[in-house]
């Protein structure tokens, strides 16, 4: 397992290393996925557009186009509860 230290800025940014960004293809405005598992969050770039299409899709089916309330979207979308 190879470990990197990147700081934190002001806003809760970091600076993904250009060697990975390069390695996984990740260009600047492009969305990546934040994985959180249990004592750790990972960076993960999308493997394809049917990746992408797929996890809107499912994220549609668990709103089931409902009106949500804060904390109804808890399980579905962090920047969603927050907004």
């Amino acid at each position: 397992m190879v470990r990197l230290k990147v700081k934190v800025g002001p806003k809760g940014q970091i600076i993904i290393p250009k060697m990975l960004r390069k390695k996984y293809g990740i260009k600047e405005n492009d969305q990546v996925f934040l994985e959180i598992r249990e004592n750790e969050i990972a960076i993960r770039s999308p493997r394809s557009i049917e990746e992408t299409l797929n996890w809107i899709r499912e994220r549609r089916k668990r709103i089931r186009g409902r009106e949500a309330r804060l904390g109804d979207l808890a399980d579905v979308d962090l920047e969603e509860e927050f907004d």
